[in-house]
């Protein structure tokens, strides 16, 4: 007995050293982390969450600014009437929107503050939605229901959209995974600071056989008034302290929750953002060819266009024109094409000549920018001109995409029927055209994704150069095997 209490008062001696150590390290390391996580979680929700409202997905909640929140609350996540859809999505999706932001905005996320229980109600907030395998065959009912708005929020938008719609849901899974880890450490030193305070309460100087559930449970509410009684820990407690196995099991407890090291690797080479968005710039370039294709073949169908509806007169004005190389008559042509953000058809004028002189223009313009006096120019500007040209150029390729497409229906449409095999479509060199201004958007965001990245570690006060030993420490805690019975995988 005196050789069991000994080594039960040792113990507990040695994991308040433990845990005291780890609380400082996970203070101080993991709780900025862990914010900086949720933040970004919260942000891409949002984004997702304004665009199934603007896609008219869900409806807004009128009561929606009027919801006090004092305490996590996971929304609803039961089945509901097919006939209710909208207004339950619409419903619990608010809600879920203000939990986050109270959660990020307003919550005492802090060592002192956190328990078991508040790091269950994060932990429910975090994986309402499966955001990691979000999917329509996935059988929770709101990560099916949220899976499904998702593919509808993609049709008929506009590729800026599209983008912001996928990095979206891209943030979401990263960040769960990311703040998975770091609430599966916080919830293993959450259990064994319960575990430490039922010895030092409760255990401390029991014998094998005083120690068993019921009589801890007894002495519960006197002891640890408030405390809920965890019969999982408390069986763990018993095992660990009066079994053949303890050993070990203390062992295990104490290699799980002390504090990880990290190895120092070799500093890395710094990002040249710069570059990134140049990068951008040449794809941009690159349409030059496209346009330049497009413009061939109008031509031709243009003068198809003209040479079936001209009288004869105006057959010799126009052979007139061409020998006194006089500017050519006004052709407006009138297109239509889809309004993506309105979903409506809009009709627009279109000057053919006007508009092929300024996809010249553009099309020289574009080829310099392939390490030409333009890219030079702009290699010597600063990141902001340089990305603000960028946004300018990829919107310019968005609207050339549009009117082109448009104005390639109306070829096709409006020559008699038996001239329309002649007429050229431009459907390669469209598609083209839009994986250039794709590819740039993506850069882009490839851009602003690791400049935002440099902040994060910035603020964290972590040198960008050292992100890989901060990789590294983030893997081998992440990795750390919880005890046995844990409640989040």
């Amino acid at each position: 007995m005196a050789e069991t209490a000994s080594a039960q008062t040792a113990y507990i001696e040695t994991l308040q050293q433990v845990l005291a150590s780890r609380k400082e390290w996970m203070e101080k390391e993991e709780m900025g982390r862990l914010k900086e996580e949720l933040r970004n979680f919260h942000s891409s929700y949002a984004s997702l969450y304004n665009i199934y409202l603007k896609k008219k997905l869900i409806n807004e909640d009128p009561y929606k600014q009027e919801t006090k929140i004092t305490e996590l609350e996971i929304p609803d996540s039961t089945s509901f009437n097919e006939a209710k859809r909208v207004e339950q999505l619409s419903i619990r999706l608010s809600n879920y929107d203000n939990q986050l932001d109270f959660l990020v905005n307003f919550y005492q996320l802090g060592m002192d503050f956190l328990n078991l229980d508040r790091i269950k109600r994060i932990v429910g907030l975090v994986r309402y939605i499966d955001w990691v395998s979000l999917s329509p065959d996935n059988q929770g009912i709101m990560t099916k229901a949220v899976a499904e708005i998702s593919i509808s929020s993609k049709a008929g938008v506009d590729s800026l959209t599209l983008s912001i719609i996928g990095e979206s849901l891209s943030r979401l899974s990263k960040t769960t995974a990311a703040a998975m880890g770091i609430l599966k450490n916080l919830s293993i030193y959450y259990r064994e600071y319960y575990k430490l305070e039922i010895r030092q309460k409760i255990t401390q100087g029991m014998s094998a056989s005083e120690a068993t559930l019921e009589s801890i449970k007894k002495k519960m509410p006197s002891a640890m008034p408030g405390s809920p009684f965890y019969k999982e820990l408390v069986e763990e407690v018993i095992k660990e302290d009066y079994s053949k196995e303890g050993q070990d099991l203390r062992d295990m407890v104490l290699n799980t929750i002390k504090v990880p090291t990290v190895k120092q690797k070799a500093v890395k080479a710094p990002v040249n953002f710069k570059n990134i968005l140049l990068d951008g710039i040449q794809v941009i370039g690159g349409a030059s060819s496209s346009l330049t294709e497009i413009i061939t073949k109008f031509d031709e169908n243009q003068t198809i266009m003209e040479s079936y509806k001209k009288t004869l007169m105006q057959m010799i004005k126009e052979l007139i024109r061409q020998i006194t190389n006089a500017e050519p008559e006004e052709v407006i042509y009138t297109v239509e094409y889809l309004d993506q953000t309105k979903g409506t058809a809009v009709k627009e004028k279109v000057n053919f000549f006007q508009l092929r002189d300024e996809l010249e223009k553009k099309i020289r313009f574009l080829a310099s920018l392939m390490r030409g006096p333009a890219y030079q120019k702009l290699s010597s500007m600063t990141e902001d001109q340089i990305i603000g040209y960028l946004e300018k150029n990829i919107n310019e390729m968005q609207n050339y995409h549009k009117v082109l497409s448009a104005l390639d229906e109306f070829f096709k449409t409006k020559v008699p029927a038996e001239n329309r095999d002649k007429i050229k479509g431009i459907k390669p060199e469209l598609s083209a055209l839009k994986n250039s201004y794709v590819k740039a958007n993506q850069l882009r965001y490839e851009y602003s994704a690791q400049k935002e990245e440099e902040e994060q570690l910035k603020r964290l006060g972590v040198n960008p150069t050292e992100a890989d030993a901060v990789s590294a420490m983030v893997a081998a805690t992440a990795g750390e095997g919880s005890p046995a019975g844990a409640d989040i995988s």
